[in-house]
């Protein structure tokens, strides 16, 4: 944060090598990945599942697409943080999974059969 303090050219020059390493670090990781995948498509030649290698032919086509890890929170904003991610899926799942009236029925069900 030193660089956006001081508008110096020293501190535009700082600006500018963090720049270009995070470029690099992204093209890297890219090229990392990509290799990954040929590896996996490799494979997956080798064991005849051609439904995973077409899949795979389909995601290599796209090339490399960066994800973010953002979720909606339950007021419609974006939530970046991991612990609140986690809580929001949490809520979620619970308020889908925990369905009270579905045992009654059920057991009913058991019952009469």
């Amino acid at each position: 944060m030193q660089w956006v303090q001081d508008p110096s050219q020293s501190g535009v020059d700082i600006l500018n090598n963090v720049r270009c390493e995070g470029s690099r670090h992204f093209r890297n990781k890219g090229s990392h990945i990509c290799k990954l995948k040929l590896r996996n498509l490799k494979v997956t030649v080798r064991l005849k599942n051609i439904s995973s290698l077409y899949r795979g032919i389909s995601d290599f086509k796209r090339g490399y697409q960066p994800r973010t890890n953002k979720v909606k929170g339950e007021k419609g904003d974006l939530v970046a943080d991991s612990q609140s991610i986690l809580a929001t899926w949490r809520n979620c799942f619970s308020q889908l999974l925990n369905v009270h009236g579905v045992n009654d029925v059920r057991q009913r069900e058991i019952r009469t059969a």
